[in-house]
C-alpha cells in the first residue's frame, strides 16, 4: 500500500463503495487482527475533521477489538468476484471460531500507525476512534426501522456506532 492524500477519496462513490463494494472493517493488533464485512457506515465532516461513521453490532467479534484498539481501518476491494466470496466469508465466518484472516486468503500489511490493511484492498482509511455510542429502541423515530433491523432474530441486535477520524488513506502499490 502507497500513501495518498485525503482529496483522493474526492474520485469515490460513497454510497457504491460501501453500499454495493462492501468493505472489510479490521481491528486487532500486527499479531491478532480480526476482519468483519460490513455494508452501512458513511464517510463525512464532524468537528473540523474528516471522518467515517462505522456500525457494528455488539456480538461480532470485532465489536471486541475495536472497542480494545485505538486505531481501525476500513477497506475496499473492488467488485471482482474472488474478492466478494472473500467479503461474503468474512461477514458470514466469525473470528472466535477461525482464523479469519488465514481461511480469507487475505495477507495482512501492518501500516505505519500500528493498524491493518489487507494487500489485496484497492483503497484503505486508517480511522482513530473519536465517538461511540449504543443505539437504543427508545431513540428510534421511526419504528418501522427498529422493528426491521432490530428484533430477537440471530444477529438482529442493536448496534454502536463509532466515529473514527480519518488520519490516513493508502491505495494500492501498482
Amino acid at each position: 500500500m502507497k500513501p495518498t492524500t485525503l482529496e483522493r477519496l474526492a474520485a469515490e462513490n460513497v454510497f457504491e463503495a460501501i453500499g454495493k463494494e462492501w468493505m472489510l472493517v479490521t481491528a486487532g493488533t500486527a499479531t491478532s487482527p480480526n476482519t468483519m464485512t460490513a455494508s452501512w457506515g458513511g464517510l463525512g465532516w464532524i468537528w473540523n475533521k474528516p471522518v467515517a461513521f462505522v456500525f457494528v453490532r455488539p456480538e461480532r467479534f470485532t465489536h471486541h477489538l475495536i472497542e480494545e484498539n485505538e486505531r481501525l481501518t476500513l477497506s475496499f476491494y473492488g467488485h471482482d468476484e474472488a474478492m466478494r466470496k472473500m467479503l461474503s466469508f468474512c461477514g458470514s465466518a466469525s473470528g472466535r471460531h477461525c482464523d479469519k484472516v488465514k481461511e480469507a486468503g487475505l495477507t495482512p500489511e501492518v501500516l505505519p500507525s500500528g493498524a491493518v490493511t489487507f494487500t489485496q484492498a484497492r483503497l484503505t482509511l486508517v480511522g482513530r476512534k473519536l465517538f461511540h455510542t449504543d443505539f437504543l429502541p427508545d431513540n428510534f423515530i421511526d419504528k418501522e426501522v427498529l422493528a426491521r433491523w432490530y428484533n430477537d432474530r440471530p444477529g438482529g441486535s442493536l448496534h454502536t456506532m463509532y466515529i473514527v477520524e480519518i488520519e490516513e488513506v493508502f491505495e494500492a502499490s501498482l
